[in-house]
């Protein structure tokens, strides 16, 4: 082998990180392994490689072979690998699929919102493609907002890729254009649904005929209720045969999903005068059909929110009851869904209002059970939603400005019962306990104008109240003991369990006014109740109860029941 046609290549890496650069290239072995071995040394590197490049006289090219590799390890970097460099949509048919036509939904939204159309009907529709195609500007911008990002992101051209969609385009135009001028298309009228369906259940393009018959069905209908309505008497007329069943009501699925996932079509099918929480209630009782229809019979807080179905949408809500068009249960959930844990308000400038309905919708929603969303999924949703209610916004639009103290105190306890999530629960105690150890509040149930015994019913009222809100025993329980400091300080304003113990009064009568009081009934717990409990136990030793007790056995079992409640012996 001639000289020069051997040689050594010293590469280096800065850093453990960093990638390999070539720092000497020689024919001398020994020089390239020594000048490895002193950069290693002396640290000026963090790995050293050396390799024998040899060339080959056939082909021309270098063969490598490593003669010593020292130093840190190579951290292997994952590269994202292309999968394809070709478009998702290579023929007419890949457009018809559920991707493509939710993409072409995107693209043309303003145009078919305009036309009053679905994507599923401009696939189908001959009028309609003629229309698109003359139009020329909507259909250039369509292709093109879809091939830039696209050329980016599989690093093709975007004139090649503009090329390639127009031609696609193109020949999904002339595919269906021809078809119809060849009279390949159903007419559903004149043959009837069922028969069609029969017909074509051999045939390899069936979905693709049938929706074009079904396309033209529904083409005369003005507004997505009629549209709608059409759809569901193709539904009542599909055929009986099983395979062709199938075939038949998965063709009506696609339209009916694509108007449900609409704004502009589920609005018009469940009311335009619906606020953003009446639609999210009308969706609902449409997911969960029987399971929500069942809980409105036996739950008033649920019926109330419900606002009732037009007779469109109540015909879709018996079919969605049953197996058929599951794609369109999980459209009108998972758009709940969306809604949800997005920014707009229920109710606008109803935040009590939207309290209630949330409580009945995730009622409402967990009684449809997995059919319609997993548990878990809709947690989280109002997890996510309830952050909103406990933003200072929401709140302070909650308590208003013509609130009493006491009523802002029973509004956040009823806030922090409804909300979910232990970050939203803490939110809701702060606010709670801001307003309980306000000056304010603290001054109202004080100086109130009602009674001190009807002001020491409220706290308790109140403070059990605040037990039932869920919070943790860190947040709930300096809440509970605020409220018992201000029942005390009622009670020891008017000295009431003085005035009660030495009343003249039966005993018996006295006794179970205290022990309501020491068990958090007339009073909330606190210096209150544990005044009330020192005095009950005084009374028990007296005689005079024995006697009272002797000539009312009635009497007994409720004053055994009040002094167990109380910790009391009985």
């Amino acid at each position: 082998m001639e000289r020069g046609q051997v040689h050594y290549e010293l590469f280096v890496r800065r850093q453990p990180g960093s990638g390999w650069s070539l720092e000497l290239a020689t024919e001398d072995r020994a020089r390239a392994v020594e000048t490895a071995e002193q950069a290693l040394a002396d640290g000026r590197v963090a790995a050293v490689r050396v390799t024998k490049e040899t060339l080959d006289e056939e082909t021309r090219e270098f063969r490598s072979v490593t003669i010593l590799s020292k130093g840190a390890p190579e951290r292997t970097k994952v590269r994202k690998v292309r999968e394809d460099t070709e478009p998702l949509c290579v023929s007419p048919s890949d457009l018809y699929s559920c991707h493509a036509r939710e993409r072409i939904g995107r693209l043309l939204d303003n145009w078919l919102l305009r036309n009053k159309a679905t994507p599923f009907e401009l696939l189908h529709r001959p009028d309609l493609v003629e229309k698109l195609e003359a139009s020329g500007i909507d259909l250039q911008h369509a292709i093109q907002k879809i091939a830039i990002p696209e050329a980016q992101a599989r690093g093709i051209g975007v004139h090649e890729l503009i090329r390639s969609f127009q031609q696609l385009a193109e020949r999904a135009i002339e595919r269906l254009l021809k078809d119809h001028r060849k009279g390949v298309l159903p007419d559903l009228d004149r043959e009837g649904f069922a028969a069609a369906a029969e017909r074509l259940i051999s045939e390899p393009d069936r979905a693709y005929l049938l929706g074009a018959g079904v396309a033209a069905s529904i083409a005369p209908a003005k507004t997505w209720s009629e549209k709608v309505g059409r759809l569901l008497d193709l539904a009542d007329a599909a055929p009986q045969e099983p395979q062709a069943r199938a075939a038949a009501l998965q063709v009506i699925e696609q339209p009916l999903t694509e108007i449900l996932g609409s704004r502009s079509g589920l609005a018009d099918l469940l009311g335009a005068d619906l606020d953003l929480g009446g639609q999210l209630a009308a969706m609902t009782r449409l997911a969960g059909a029987d399971a929500v229809e069942a809980l409105i019979g036996f739950d008033t807080k649920v019926s109330r929110i419900m606002p009732p179905l037009s007779e469109p949408a109540a015909r879709l809500s018996s079919w969605l009851s049953g197996p058929a068009f599951e794609a369109c249960r999980v459209a009108i959930a998972q758009r709940v869904l969306r809604e949800l844990v997005g920014p707009r308000r229920l109710k606008p400038g109803e935040a009590a209002a939207e309290i209630d309905l949330l409580r009945g919708l995730a009622m409402a929603l967990t009684a449809a059970g997995d059919r319609v969303l997993s548990l878990d999924d809709i947690h989280g949703a109002f997890s996510a939603r309830s952050k909103m209610l406990v933003n200072s916004d929401f709140v302070e639009a909650l308590l208003g400005k013509e609130m009493t103290a006491r009523e802002e105190v029973e509004s956040l306890i009823w806030l922090a019962e409804n909300v979910t999530g232990g970050a939203n629960k803490r939110q809701a105690a702060r606010y709670l306990s801001a307003n309980v150890s306000a000056l304010r509040f603290e001054k109202e149930m004080r100086y109130g104008p009602d009674s001190p015994a009807t002001r020491m019913a409220s706290l308790a009222t109140l403070q059990r109240s605040v037990l039932r809100a869920g919070l943790v025993v860190e947040d709930a329980s300096p809440i509970q003991v605020k409220i018992g400091e201000i029942g005390g300080m009622i009670e020891a304003d008017g000295k009431i369990v003085a005035v009660i113990a030495k009343a003249p009064a039966p005993v018996v009568h006295r006794l179970n006014l205290l022990l309501r009081i020491a068990i958090g009934e007339a009073a909330p717990m606190g210096p209150a109740a544990e005044r009330a409990r020192s005095e009950a136990m005084k009374l028990v030793r007296n005689p005079e109860l024995r006697e009272e007790l002797a000539r009312s056995p009635e009497a007994v079992d409720k004053v055994r029941g009040l002094m167990q409640s109380a910790g009391m012996a009985a």
